[in-house]
């Protein structure tokens, strides 16, 4: 994915700008957690009229982008066409949602009718006809404890052909089936690992796995981390749960107006570090003042650990700590993060490169906040190196953010692959397709600058790469490049 090009980068536009625009166009809005909501300029009739107050308020504005979504019609676009739909309105012309490419209207069509096909082929887990296959089946997901009446409720499903749980992803407006997560068990020595591929592809899966069992009247919400989570907790505590479609590893900002109606929200992602540093990520995007975190732990692992351990998820959930805290604080709530750190040492030096354990040694892992400068003359493998090095903390799951200023996003992409598929592609062009399906599907980006820019141009890029993607790993491909030549004596 290619963030915005200097030529035309996304405009920032401040929510104080949002709102004296919204007043000036008399536009009612409510003030919410993450957006500003209005009624929508795509429902109703008389378009020559303001908009009503009694209209239900279904379009949200995003308070850091400017970027709206309209839950009622899935019309969605910039502050820009926001903006360009409330002229048209005026003019008495009906506004149109902005229409993406005809490619991806394509591949969003073909990727509906592929899920529809396999949702047909897959059988709920109580129709099996062999009561030990549903045994042997339930015990490979760890989910023995968890009933048919739960997996019916969440409409989970299993396709023999792949030996997957299939977790559907239905529209909240008519309940059509938008896409799938289809999740297998892999069995590598003694470690269980399990593999997730969805339709559609991974960027475009949107689902917050149980959304259309939620009802107007919950205003408190679990969001966690994983499909079987958000089952467990549902089952346990009876409590509304939703799971994230990309798990801890990012949060998409198109997800938050389904999640404004809630007044408390406790995320629960997982139980071990990283995803704890990515629920007080998420905490900021959703306004730290309602949001509770679950801190990992012995005593409190992921949901469905605790459910299968025979824990009590309420008294968990009850423990959880605010996410929002003063400005000064005692020992006494720093406590049990330091007791969480000594438990976690490994985790704590971050997250180790699979392919450079020497690198370990001397960096402990690659931990947030930290600066590491390589160096070397012209020709000395640089790029090569941080490419590889990179790569294997994205195929981990760390988002990534490229931005290379000496050669081009196509050379590095190249590269990149190459090392990825650990062959020379050129002599077989026939995996080209298998491989590079598999590399799209890492969390990675690419920066479109190239020789010298503007620090600040970029500086608001990667700020705005951290918000919509998650981003918690910047390259930046080589700070000479970027800041030109004459600019090297100056303190920059």
């Amino acid at each position: 994915d290619v963030l915005p090009a200097p030529d035309g980068p996304v405009p920032s536009v401040s929510i104080t700008e949002i709102r004296q625009y919204l007043r000036a166009q008399d536009i009612p809005f409510h003030d919410g957690y993450s957006c500003l909501h209005t009624p929508s300029l795509f429902t109703g009739d008389r378009r020559d009229q303001p908009l009503s107050t009694n209209a239900p308020y279904t379009l949200f504005i995003d308070k850091t982008t400017g970027s709206f979504l309209c839950t009622a019609t899935l019309a969605e676009g910039t502050w820009q066409d926001f903006q360009a739909n409330v002229e048209l309105r005026h003019r008495g012309v009906t506004p149109v949602p902005p229409a993406s490419s005809e490619e991806t209207e394509e591949e969003m069509r073909q990727a509906r009718e592929d899920a529809r096909c396999i949702w047909e082929r897959a059988l709920p887990l109580g129709e099996l006809l062999d009561e030990k296959e549903i045994r042997e089946t339930k015990a490979l997901f760890g989910i023995s404890l968890v009933t048919d009446a739960t997996l019916k409720r969440f409409g989970v499903r299993y396709l023999r052909t792949a030996r997957s749980l299939v977790f559907p992803w239905f529209s909240p407006q008519d309940a059509t089936l938008k896409g799938l997560k289809l999740v297998r068990v892999e069995k590598r020595g003694g470690t269980i690992t399990y593999v997730e591929e969805t339709l559609p592809r991974f960027d475009s899966y949107r689902n917050l796995f149980g959304l259309p069992l939620i009802g107007r009247r919950h205003s408190e919400l679990v969001l966690t981390g994983w499909e079987l989570d958000a089952m467990a907790l549902h089952q346990a505590a009876g409590v509304a749960s939703l799971a994230l479609p990309r798990g801890a590893s990012c949060l998409p900002p198109t997800l938050l107006p389904y999640l404004e109606q809630f007044k408390r929200i406790t995320l629960w992602l997982g139980e071990d570090l990283r995803s704890w540093e990515a629920a007080k990520l998420f905490a900021r995007k959703l306004s730290l003042k309602r949001c509770s975190l679950v801190r990992p732990g012995n005593l409190q692992p992921r949901p469905l650990e605790a459910l299968n351990q025979g824990l009590n998820v309420t008294k968990i959930l009850r423990s959880a700590l605010l996410a929002s805290h003063k400005s000064i604080v005692s020992f006494r709530q720093l406590r049990e993060e330091v007791f969480g750190e000594l438990v976690n040492t490994e985790q704590v030096s971050g997250v180790k490169w699979v392919r450079f354990p020497e690198l370990n040694k001397l960096l402990k892992g690659h931990r947030k906040g930290e600066l590491t400068v390589f160096t070397g003359p012209t020709g000395s493998g640089k790029t090569t190196f941080i490419s590889e090095y990179a790569l294997d903390l994205c195929m981990q799951g760390v988002c990534t953010l490229w931005g290379s200023f000496e050669i081009n996003n196509v050379r590095l992409a190249k590269i990149m692959l190459t090392q990825f598929a650990g062959r020379r592609l050129e002599d077989h062009l026939e995996l080209y397709d298998e491989w590079a399906d598999r590399f799209e599907d890492l969390p990675l980006y690419f920066m479109t600058f190239h020789g010298q820019q503007n620090i600040k141009t970029v500086i608001d890029t990667m700020q705005h790469a951290v918000y919509m993607y998650d981003i918690t790993h910047v390259v930046v491909d080589n700070l000479q490049f970027m800041m030109g030549h004459e600019h090297l004596s100056a303190d920059r």
